[in-house]
């Protein structure tokens, strides 16, 4: 079995050589942390942002759409706490000159020593075979029970610092853990000191504080700072959400792990403004609801998790994860965050404009409680890659394999490919251009001859087409061609006319919707 890391490097070669997502700048030796999406790439991306819009905004009568400006008044940053709160904590290697997170140099110290525990648990089912209990093996053994105690005991330590910005505790961390930096192998360690992630330029040519303007961050101070506007406009009435698709930027020191952390990124978020008090009410409700829109993908719940922040965010009173398990481990892909009224009544603090709501039940004006959902678009393509693409071995033949994108059909970048079974019979050509032609009107597809039938077949199965089409004499005779699904590769005679209705059935996000 490959191991994670070999997985890992094989996504990324097949997201290169299949045409879903390239270097930066390629030509000029690339951009760090930075990517540019194919021609399935954005077909796959477009699909997952157009399956959360559907089932958030579509779905949801109480909820409605926005696209908010990149750029904004750089007061709203200030309001937000990004000016001098969002930061990173960075250490400097004085021999290598390499620049480092330090709370990702002790989670990385941390996972070693959990893999310790990994290793004992290994070991003890290859002795124990089927009988073996590993939950109560992580609970009861004493070398499993020292190495987890200890990775916890550090990440409590570390979490604790981070709240109070204790950057010397940090580096003492670092030093008591022994970490050496990756490329000079030293551990000659500069202080740790905050960094902020803001992407800052001018407005115009005019230099100075006074024409600083930000690349944002996050796309959620968009939403909060046209709330009344929406409200007004739209006549909603609590609790309703407002959502958001679009780019945020954050100068990421450690950009890492293909698209799972760039500094360039897609954001999809949905802010629900609430009564105050309702906020563990529609907390629970939107962690069971997001956590059932990623497994009707046909994700695995082993492959999901929840995690419970230890170290809240300034603004939030419960904060919760979902995680996917990645090849280098389970790590965010989703947050649903109870922000309180933080957001508006810092906005309406800064800007002297009320932002509040009337309650036309018990004719009072409160600022709301704001529930969010954010999920990141490249993760979450990164996740969808991570667990569809799998090797098989045809018919059992370890000799003959393929890679296999196993996308739920409704994502597929491409639904549908015509073949003809020879490329220089002028009919049979004539029949699957026609065939083409017809069903591009319903759903992305391609034609294809370039080669024979089985290859033919391998190229659709690495981009995830769910079907494929063939076109051969028996067509001539009978108006019926072989279809051929993706996942059984199993062949059926399908009237050319029925085509449309059951590639429609397969590929309608209604069923994901439902």
């Amino acid at each position: 079995m490959a191991q994670p890391a070999d997985q890992f490097k094989k996504l990324i070669a097949h997201c290169k050589e299949n045409g879903f997502i390239y270097q930066s700048s390629e030509i000029y030796d690339g951009l760090s942390a930075a990517y540019d999406y194919g021609p399935y790439g954005v077909l796959l991306k477009n699909n997952i942002k157009q399956y959360w819009w559907k089932s958030m905004v579509q779905m949801h009568e109480n909820i409605v759409g926005l696209d908010s400006a990149i750029f904004m008044h750089p007061k709203t940053w200030k309001a937000s706490g990004h000016v001098d709160a969002f930061n990173d904590p960075l250490i400097d290697n004085k021999d290598s000159k390499k620049r480092y997170r330090a709370d990702v140099l002790i989670e990385g110290a941390v996972d070693k020593i959990l893999a310790k525990a990994d290793k004992e648990v290994k070991k003890a089912r290859k002795r124990f075979g089927d009988s073996f209990d590993e939950k109560m093996f992580r609970e009861t053994n004493e070398r499993v029970l020292k190495y987890t105690n200890r990775g916890k005991a550090i990440i409590d330590r570390m979490n604790a610092a981070l709240k109070a910005e204790d950057m010397a505790d940090l580096k003492a961390i670092i030093e008591e853990l022994e970490i050496a930096c990756e490329v000079s192998g030293s551990k000659n360690w500069t202080e740790v000191r905050q960094f902020n992630l803001m992407f800052s330029t001018q407005l115009g040519n005019v230099a100075g504080e006074e024409g600083k303007l930000y690349l944002r961050p996050e796309t959620a101070q968009g939403i909060f700072v046209n709330f009344l506007n929406v409200q007004k406009t739209t006549r909603q009435k609590l609790p309703f959400g407002i959502a958001q698709i679009g780019k945020a930027f954050r100068n990421e020191i450690v950009a890492r792990q293909f698209i799972f952390r760039m500094r360039e990124f897609e954001q999809m978020e949905m802010q629900f403004f609430i009564k105050p008090g309702t906020q563990q009410k529609w907390f629970a409700y939107w962690k069971e609801a997001r956590m059932k829109w990623h497994l009707a993908l046909g994700t695995p719940e082993a492959k999901l998790r929840y995690h419970d922040h230890d170290n809240l965010a300034h603004y939030a009173d419960a904060a919760v994860d979902i995680e996917f398990q990645f090849p280098f481990g389970f790590k965010e892909l989703e947050g649903i965050h109870s922000r309180t009224d933080f957001d508006l009544g810092a906005h309406q603090e800064l800007s002297g404009k009320k932002l509040q709501y009337f309650d036309p039940e018990t004719k009072e004006s409160y600022v709301p409680y704001v529930l969010e959902t954010s999920i990141g678009c490249d993760r979450m393509f990164l996740a969808l890659m991570s667990h569809c693409l799998q090797e098989e071995a045809v018919g059992g033949d370890e000799n003959n394999k393929r890679d296999v994108l196993k996308l739920h059909p409704a994502l597929a970048p491409v639904k549908f490919c015509v073949v003809p079974l020879k490329r220089n019979e002028p009919k049979l050509v004539e029949t699957a251009k026609n065939i083409f032609k017809q069903l591009k009107f319903s759903f992305s597809g391609q034609y294809d001859d370039t080669g024979s039938i089985g290859k033919l077949y391998r190229r659709q199965d690495a981009i995830g087409t769910p079907f494929c089409i063939t076109v051969d004499f028996e067509t001539l005779d009978n108006n019926t061609v072989t279809v051929r699904e993706r996942d059984s590769m199993e062949q059926e005679r399908v009237d050319i006319d029925g085509l449309e209705k059951l590639i429609g059935e397969r590929v309608d996000m209604k069923g994901l919707l439902a």
